[in-house]
Parts: C-alpha cells; sequence; structure tokens
C-alpha cells in the first residue's frame, strides 16, 4: 500500500493533539522516504559566487539578520535528515545549504503541493476564467442534482467542502486510483458545504478537474507556463498518474530555492519584477486572513500564525465532522501572526513572514514515526532567532 500523512503543524506549539491510531501510525512509518545517500556538502557556496542559481546572494548582517542565528538553524536542518535548508530575506539568500543532493535537484514536497494549487486557482481567477463562489459543479457535471450541487471552489480551497474523508480513502485508496481525479470525484458528500473541516486530499484533487475545465489546460502545462517560468523554478514540475492527471494535492517536485521563488510572489503581493500574476484581493485572502471558522490556521490551502480554534491534518471527529477534541491557540506564538507556509508531510516547509519579508525553507527526509521531526515550529524559531 502507498501513502502518507502530513505532520500536524500544531505539534510545533505543543498542543494537545489526536494521535493516528498506531495501525496507521506504522503505516505511515513504512512508507516514510529514506535519506538520498551521497557526500554531504554542508559549506554553502555563498563565500565563493555573487549569486547561486540566479539569487543575488548578501551576508547576514547586511540584510539585517544574525549569522549564527541562521547557521544554528542550518545545523538543526541537517541534524532532522533536510537536503537543503535556507534563509532569504528582501530578495537575497542570506544563507543556503544543500545535503546528499545537489542543489539543482528535484525532491517531493507532498503538501506544498496545495499551495501552489491554491496559486493555480487564484491565476485562473484573474483571467477570468474561474469565480471563488463558482459551483464545482460548473466543471463537473457529475455532481449536478447530487448534495454536491452546491459546493463551491472555495469550499475546495478551504478545505470545509464537506466532502467524503476517511483515512483509508485519503492516503489509500485515493493513492492508488489509476485516475485519482475520477476516484476523487466519485466519492459521496458527508457533511453539509461549509459546516465542517478536513485536510481532505481528494477533495482537493477535484482542482484537477475544475482548473483544466475553465482553462482549457492540462494542469501540469497550465503550471509551467503561467506560474514556473513567470517566477524562474525551473527545476519544478507536477507528477501525473497513471492516465496523466497532475496530482495536485501531493507530488510537486522543486528545490530550495524555486520554493522561495513562490513564496516571493506571495511576499510581491502577486507580482515578481514588474509582472502581475495573482490579483492583490487574492493574496489577501489567501494568507492574509483565516478562510473558515472552522481553522484559524488555514487560509486557501496555505497555513496561518493567526490565533483561535487550530485544527490538524488527522483529527479525531464526530459524526457531524466536528473536533472530539477542541484546540486552540496559534501554531507559532514567538512570531508574527501574519506570517504563513506551505506545509508538507515529512517536514517540507516553505514559511513566509511579510512582515519582515523573510523566508525560511526547508525540505528533506521525513522523519519516522515518534522521532522529532521539522515543521512550521522550527521555521519560526529560525525567523524569530534570526531577524534583528
Amino acid at each position: 500500500m502507498v501513502g502518507f500523512t502530513d505532520a500536524d503543524p500544531r505539534t510545533a506549539v505543543g498542543s494537545p493533539i489526536m494521535r493516528l491510531p498506531r495501525s496507521a501510525a506504522l503505516l505511515v512509518a513504512l512508507l516514510t522516504i529514506s535519506p538520498i545517500a551521497g557526500a554531504a556538502s554542508a559549506t554553502p557556496a555563498l563565500d565563493r559566487a555573487r549569486t547561486v542559481d540566479g539569487w543575488t546572494v548578501a551576508s547576514p548582517s547586511s540584510l539585517g539578520l544574525r549569522a549564527t542565528a541562521i547557521n544554528r538553524g542550518a545545523a538543526e536542518a541537517r541534524r532532522l535528515g533536510s537536503t537543503c535548508f535556507a534563509v532569504v530575506r528582501n530578495g537575497k539568500v542570506a544563507g543556503e545549504w544543500n545535503w546528499k543532493q545537489q542543489r539543482d535537484t528535484p525532491r517531493e514536497v507532498f503538501s506544498i503541493t496545495k499551495s501552489v494549487t491554491s496559486t493555480l486557482v487564484g491565476i485562473a481567477i484573474r483571467d477570468g476564467d474561474l469565480r471563488l463562489d463558482d459551483r464545482v459543479s460548473r466543471y463537473v457535471p457529475q455532481w449536478r442534482g447530487t448534495p454536491s450541487e452546491s459546493v463551491t471552489v472555495r469550499n475546495l480551497i478551504s478545505n470545509d467542502s464537506g466532502r467524503f474523508w476517511s483515512l483509508q480513502s485519503d492516503y489509500g485508496d485515493l493513492l492508488r486510483a489509476r485516475s485519482r481525479t475520477t476516484y476523487a470525484i466519485g466519492l459521496s458528500q458527508q457533511h453539509a458545504p461549509g459546516s465542517a473541516w478536513a485536510y481532505n486530499n481528494a477533495a482537493i484533487q477535484v482542482l484537477e478537474a475544475v482548473l483544466e475545465k475553465a482553462t482549457g489546460m492540462r494542469v501540469a502545462r497550465f503550471a509551467r507556463e503561467r506560474l514556473f517560468e513567470p517566477l524562474g523554478m525551473t527545476h519544478t514540475s507536477f507528477i501525473t498518474d497513471r492516465s496523466d492527471d497532475a496530482a495536485v494535492f501531493y507530488g510537486l517536485q522543486t528545490t530550495c530555492l524555486d520554493l522561495a521563488r513562490f513564496g516571493h510572489l506571495y511576499l510581491g503581493r502577486g507580482t515578481v519584477e514588474g509582472r502581475r500574476i495573482l490579483a492583490p484581493s487574492f493574496v489577501e485572502r489567501a494568507v492574509g486572513r483565516s478562510s473558515t471558522v472552522h481553522n484559524a490556521a488555514y487560509g486557501y490551502l496555505w497555513w496561518l500564525n493567526r490565533p483561535g480554534l487550530l485544527r490538524g491534518a488527522t483529527d479525531a471527529v464526530d459524526a457531524q465532522g466536528q473536533p472530539v477534541e477542541q484546540v486552540t491557540g496559534q501554531l507559532a506564538p514567538e512570531a508574527p501572526v501574519e506570517v504563513f507556509a506551505a506545509l508538507g508531510f515529512g517536514g517540507q516547509v516553505l514559511l513566509v513572514d511579510p512582515t519582515t519579508r523573510t523566508m525560511v525553507v526547508r525540505i528533506g527526509a521525513p522523519a519516522q514515526v515518534g522521532a522529532e521531526s521539522y515543521g512550521f515550529g522550527k521555521a519560526a524559531a529560525v525567523l524569530a532567532a534570526a531577524v534583528r
């Protein structure tokens, strides 16, 4: 069986959370990615060149950052199985490391993919091909005349669609399906749209069909032409399944510095080097405020540092889809509330602080079940320690 789950970002603040059943935890342990063997290069190449992969390099002190904090962050990232780590401020690289893989080698970042998918929705909206309040059934005719007919695009990117979710479905059956989109579309409606929050991979995969119908392009091509190429993300691509459908809930292959380019788009409120890619209003809705009353820490397929009711990826819920145990708080109290992040299973992190224009990026091998892992909290701690 193939599958994975996303680490609960709330563990970064020591919140009480609902654990996966032991059987599911063992499943996840069997399915984690092993570190790739190879010679480690722990020294960043910043002293040998003024640019790395198209990025201007500057000393941490010239960018208002503490070098010792960045170096400690890199050492911790390496200890926790990272393959790359970077800190970027004001569009310049303050520190960048790669271990066991070359800088330009694409690697799996799991659910960071979701934040990219949200961005593709934003591009389609700006093009006039899509609206947040469009019913998904406009693009997915199989839902017409069913309880899913009123689900909107906004519901899908807020994760409150009410579509069917189970651990077996989301982390087993979905991944084994020849066409993940067809499988996802065929699931049932579990709760009324907007009434319950769930970290629902299958519901998000339906956006593959929505985007293709709305834009008239295959999603992988749309992403390449409208997002990756304009941002200079030359080492980034979507994977596809056996039906050639892009996996839009996981599966992005990329690098630390390409992810920084993606984050830089949001720091620019949708503009990069004078080129408008997203509307500022979409950026604000996606990362500037909670998208649902059910989870303060969630925007449009982005994680937020907003205080309030917090939900994790695999919370235990009751028959109405409500959490058995309510948790309130903030993912990283030491960091500004404006901080947001794209997160993926195993501690893949793109953390963005718009107040200081600083990003912390980490990609690496997932930790074994029960072992210390990287996550939102550790990246936020680097940010808090490094910014003067």
